[in-house]
């Protein structure tokens, strides 16, 4: 009887986030294959990387500019009523799409504008919930959470390519995009019968500005090199990384010369390596030394990313192959930074700290996408595919070797075994003498 106890507890202690994660996992099946058909309309409407770059950076500039603000109002206000109203808004942009659609009056400006709310309001949305993911669940099981994550984003891209290709033969836009509007409606639903905890709140947050608490952001991570470290290696693997991701549609259709077929085929690939390497992460736990994890992965993953960009355009199922590869080596990055960043960032500034990571990891992205469409649309996409390659094995290589990069497994370590469960420990191994010691 005293055995069985704990794992009672332990399934009602992880029914409040079962009951979230499930209300978003709903929301992102709707979203994906929204999505899917919006970008595959773009194409069949303009032909034009540009225009795709353009909707990337629509999509990214809020992670700049309003991210970072957002972070700080996250670790302020409730956290579970911060996530319902950003899936509001981001609800309400898709219905003026779909009402854009519905009268035939829709052109490319109403698409970047409701790219730029969505972002908008995922700006708010993303933070809290990471924060939130820290207080619902022990940091010993926040790897595995991550594997599901990652194994979720797959299953529902495995779904909505096909599934977006059917739609878009068989439904007008005006119809597909209220799916994601039903969707978002579930989200909320599930958000509304939920407790979500809150951090306890140093008196010293409300005293602030907000410019305050993000200079706060700052020096946290000024003085956490390592995490710094890859936030920065993250900014310049998004210069050429996220062009290439953005710009598939052109590849299959420039390079392959597929169709809406091939590129489900690929997105599927893509997906199902992400929900298998997502499982077995859940599984595995991502391993004590989670930065050699992550890091070699991303080193291998380079290697994928450049041969993708070397496939002639009659190895289709080979480059198909290689995408299946990325994205599961992709979900072991993913995965375990995530992992390792909330087990070692104190819990009342996650918000603020990890805007400042989303931030910093986008403010590349769209310089990028604005030198990647005109470049690709003279000299290809296969050639973002090399440099983006190239330029992961050079930063991930280097970052393997950074001690301070290193030492947040010992963070990670020592937050875990000293911090009452669910409350992250606050940060003490490198914010240190020695560590100052170990970075020169």
């Amino acid at each position: 009887m005293l055995s069985e106890q704990p794992k009672e507890e332990t399934t009602e202690s992880f029914r409040p986030f079962a009951i979230m994660w499930g209300g978003q996992a709903v929301s992102l099946f709707g979203s994906r294959l929204v999505r899917f058909t919006i970008v595959w309309w773009l194409t069949l409407q303009t032909g034009s990387a540009t225009v795709l770059a353009i909707t990337m950076i629509m999509a990214l500039l809020p992670q700049v500019l309003i991210t970072p603000f957002a972070g700080s109002y996250v670790d302020r206000w409730n956290r579970r009523r911060t996530m319902i109203v950003a899936d509001m808004i981001t609800a309400l942009s898709i219905l003026f799409l779909a009402a854009m659609f519905y009268f035939e009056t829709i052109e490319i400006w109403h698409i970047y504008l409701a790219m730029l709310i969505g972002s908008a309001a995922g700006g708010f949305h993303w933070p809290a919930m990471l924060a939130s993911t820290t207080l619902m669940v022990p940091k010993e099981h926040l790897s595995r959470i991550g594997g599901m994550n990652q194994a979720l984003q797959g299953a529902a891209g495995i779904i909505a390519p096909p599934l977006g290709a059917l739609v878009l033969i068989l439904l007008p836009m005006s119809t597909i995009l209220m799916i994601d509007v039903v969707t978002a409606i579930i989200a909320i639903g599930a958000l509304a019968i939920v407790h979500v905890p809150q951090p306890e709140r140093k008196s010293t947050l409300v005293e602030k500005s907000v410019i305050g608490d993000m200079m706060e952001g700052f020096r946290f991570l000024r003085k956490s090199r390592g995490i710094l470290l890859i936030v920065v290696m993250a900014m310049f693997l998004n210069l050429v990384a996220a062009p290439a991701s953005a710009l598939i549609p052109i590849l299959v259709t420039n390079h392959f010369h597929g169709d809406v077929t091939a590129l489900a085929i690929i997105q599927s690939a893509s997906a199902i390596g992400m929900v298998l390497s997502g499982v077995f992460l859940g599984f595995w736990g991502g391993g004590k030394r989670r930065t050699v994890t992550a890091l070699t992965a991303l080193i291998l993953g380079g290697i994928v990313q450049g041969l993708i960009g070397l496939m002639p355009p009659d190895a289709f199922l080979q480059a198909t192959a290689l995408f299946f590869l990325s994205a599961a080596l992709g979900t072991i990055v993913n995965g375990s930074i995530l992992a390792l960043l909330q087990s070692t960032i104190p819990a009342d500034m996650q918000g603020r700290v990890f805007a400042l990571v989303v931030s910093g990891a986008g403010a590349m992205m769209p310089i990028g996408l604005a030198i990647a469409g005109p470049v690709a649309d003279v000299y290809g996409v296969p050639i973002w595919f090399v440099a983006s390659g190239v330029t992961t094995i050079v930063l991930a290589t280097a970052a393997l070797l950074a001690p301070s990069v290193r030492a947040l497994d010992d963070v990670a370590e020592a937050a875990t075994a000293e911090a009452p469960e669910n409350e992250p420990a606050e940060w003490s191994v490198l914010d240190s003498e020695d560590e100052e010691a170990m970075i020169s």
